[in-house]
């Protein structure tokens, strides 16, 4: 038997704190790992809110540098930071915000050598966990995921915070945590590893809890049912990907968010809501190339509840209702080059067939 080495630090976060007022409980440890930290932000819906927290690392008598991302978590917006962050000897990155700005904040950090913390401002994504980060254009298309050193030191899932996001946002992750389930089991579901296994599994009781609660997390913020559904989605979503690693991957679903991106016209969409479309095309593929009977199962069964939370379920609620055949073509083109996730697939694809599953799984929804 070979042996398998496990970073462990690649599993999850050092420290976790979760629940309202983790935010507040997390400032003596902050203030154990670092005497001068940079805030990083992007987006204005953020910025009173990092006001707030500037001032509460102001009185723990921490020297705070802010900095916001001009565009995506790009390269020249991390090399601006960096520069920032040399000239102003920061010790730390902590980054406040959705998933962009927590790959940012997790990229600066693993480059410098640097603490890192996270505070999402959303349950839009897992991205406060992992130790993985996304690269994008200034313009905002996928440009290649990264694999990093380390979880963050400390990851702060304040609900008061995530609270203050529009519910959109946790549809979002809904769907994105939904993904793990329907990539995971068809790339790692016949794994012989214990912890693959055990990781793939979790997904499965993931997805069936959003299922069964994801709806009312949505009617009702704040509630139980919330609690439960917005750490299922930015926690848990994480703590897979962590267990499973790199065989517990992502597969098509993911791929052909990273297409789509390449298009202006989907760059109003959030993460979760491309990947929730790539998720009922992926099971599109399933039917028609491997013959799945149980994937056209499990789309019947996704279409209704995508509805009810307000994800696009077609072309046209992803703003390509008027996209050209070139534009589509470029999109299954990058889904499909080589490297690909999509490639985990137990059956060739090629940009052909993604383009026939793309088309007749839109015409196959196009009323709500």
């Amino acid at each position: 038997m070979s042996l398998d080495s496990i970073n462990s630090h690649s599993i999850a976060p050092v420290h976790l704190l979760r629940g309202p007022g983790a935010w507040q409980q997390a400032l003596p440890l902050i203030n154990g790992l670092c005497g001068r930290p940079l805030l990083l932000g992007r987006s204005a819906s953020t910025r009173l809110i990092r006001k707030q927290l500037s001032e509460d690392l102001t009185n723990q008598n921490l020297a705070v540098e802010n900095a916001e991302l001009r565009f995506d978590c790009c390269d020249s917006d991390l090399a601006l930071v960096e520069e920032q962050i040399k000239l102003s000897n920061c010790d730390a990155v902590i980054a406040c915000g959705g998933g962009k700005v927590l790959d940012a904040g997790k990229l600066i950090a693993n480059h410098l050598d640097l603490a890192c913390i996270t505070v999402p401002t959303s349950a839009a994504t897992c991205a406060g966990w992992t130790a993985l980060a996304n690269i994008y254009s200034a313009a905002g298309a996928f440009q290649a995921d990264v694999s990093l050193k380390r979880c963050p030191d400390l990851l702060i899932f304040d609900h008061q915070l995530i609270l203050t996001a529009p519910p959109r946002t946790l549809a979002s992750g809904i769907a994105d945590a939904m993904a793990k389930w329907y990539e995971a089991s068809v790339s790692s579901g016949q794994s012989s590893d214990g912890l693959v296994q055990q990781a793939v599994q979790q997904a499965r009781v993931l997805r069936d809890q959003l299922l069964l609660e994801g709806v009312e997390a949505l009617q009702d913020p704040g509630s139980a049912p919330w609690c439960r559904v917005a750490e299922a989605s930015a926690l848990t979503a994480g703590l897979i990907g962590g267990l499973g690693g790199a065989r517990c991957r992502t597969v098509a679903a993911h791929a052909i968010h990273n297409g789509l991106t390449q298009l202006a016209e989907c760059h109003g969409s959030m993460h979760g809501e491309k990947v929730a479309f790539g998720v009922l095309v992926q099971l599109r593929l399933e039917e028609q190339i491997g013959g799945s009977g149980l994937a056209a199962q499990a789309r019947r069964q996704l279409l209704p509840f995508f509805k009810k939370l307000g994800l696009p379920v077609n072309l046209q609620e992803l703003g390509l209702g008027k996209a050209s055949l070139e534009q589509l073509q470029q999109v299954c083109k990058f889904a499909c080059k080589p490297g690909s996730d999509l490639h985990h697939l137990p059956f060739p694809v090629g940009a052909d067939d993604l383009l026939a599953a793309l088309v007749s799984s839109s015409q196959g929804c196009l009323t709500r």
